[in-house]
């Protein structure tokens, strides 16, 4: 079992929270306030439940691109070895998730704003050339789902139960279209649709915007991997329909005058469509149908395919839930996830993309 203790000081703790897969605390750093670019450290070490030390994967960290040249994008905070865990510096001490909890229409704003940066960072990344030789190994989270709906693998006693109440509810036919997705999403399908470097864990959880100046950051690290763009997509997307279900606040979001949603799914994917976004890029909205391509070295064609980036979403939603069985033991409320998966999974998670799964 693993105890998640950071051997050194690293300033004046802010936040600390974490499950039985992973833990976060946030430190103000003790070189804190020469300009607010990075005044926070995120340190995100393994939880009780999790075997081995956090570390990035050599083959992926190498890819990851230096974005401090690029003004409108986040930086894309990669994690470097800390006791047994990845330290990470940042200008903000709460993640998107943190401040899309916030009713204030500013805080809706702030997260669009780390959403279209977030979009433009990951576009950055996915074009950089893969290598040759052996390619990096497909995010961890995706293959945990796997490992779980498959059965393939030993299972905690609430997560075994949840794959037992899974079949009931979804019956096989779901069951095998989450794992056809599954697979279609860390493999090539055609010179449009190619395997690229992924962030592997690109959700409102890993993005931290400035608490006042300063970049938004996208904290990167032990879930790089490689797989089809749309992996990355629907992992952010994915979040967000979990949200508008999960969230009073966000179910009420229009009636309250506040960004909903589907406003913020909007601004990510059209930040990631616009062309030339991981050099200049702009919170506006993208074209119909994933865009397509006007320049830089990625083939003509759409920017990704969104049945594609729908059903990625689906497999975010269902890789929370079978996570939270795993590292958070059973709860009723996994009960209504089930249903709601259910749901995702007939409409391949249209709701991810607002313009409508073509």
């Amino acid at each position: 079992m693993n105890v998640a203790t950071p051997a050194l000081d690293l300033g004046v703790p802010v936040a600390e929270y974490g499950t039985g897969l992973q833990v976060t605390r946030v430190h103000r750093a003790p070189d804190a306030g020469l300009g607010g670019t990075g005044d926070f450290l995120w340190w995100h070490g393994p939880g009780p439940l999790r075997v081995g030390s956090l570390r990035v994967p050599a083959r992926s960290a190498a890819l990851v691109p230096d974005l401090e040249p690029v003004a409108t994008a986040a930086l894309l905070a990669t994690g470097t070895p800390h006791a047994d865990g990845l330290l990470h510096r940042a200008a903000g001490s709460a993640s998107a998730a943190a401040w899309l909890r916030d009713p204030r229409p500013q805080a809706g704003r702030l997260v669009a704003h780390s959403l279209a940066a977030a979009a433009r960072a990951l576009r950055a990344l996915h074009g950089v050339p893969l290598p040759p030789g052996p390619q990096p190994l497909p995010p961890p989270g995706v293959r945990r789902l796997r490992e779980w709906a498959a059965g393939t693998g030993p299972l905690a006693p609430a997560a075994a139960r949840l794959r037992r109440r899974a079949r009931e509810v979804w019956g096989e036919g779901r069951t095998e279209l989450l794992l056809g997705w599954a697979d279609e999403a860390v493999r090539a399908s055609g010179p449009g649709a190619p395997v690229v470097p992924l962030h592997g864990w690109a959700s409102t959880g890993s993005l931290v915007p400035p608490r006042s100046r300063g970049r938004v950051a996208l904290l990167t690290g032990e879930d790089l991997g490689a797989g089809r763009r749309e992996l990355d997509l629907g992992w952010m997307l994915g979040d967000l329909v979990e949200l508008a279900w999960s969230s009073p606040l966000h179910r009420a979001a229009e009636s309250a005058g506040l960004l909903s949603v589907t406003d913020l799914q909007r601004v990510f994917l059209g930040a990631y469509e616009a062309d030339g976004s991981d050099t200049h890029g702009s919170d506006t909205h993208g074209s119909e149908g994933g865009g397509r391509e006007r320049g830089g070295h990625e083939p003509s064609g759409p920017v990704y395919d969104p049945v594609a980036v729908g059903r990625c979403a689906v497999l975010r939603v269902v890789t929370h839930m079978r996570d939270f069985a795993t590292y958070c033991e059973w709860s009723d409320e996994l009960l209504d996830y089930l249903a709601f998966t259910a749901e995702l999974i007939d409409e391949e998670g249209r709701r991810a993309v607002p313009r409508g799964v073509s």
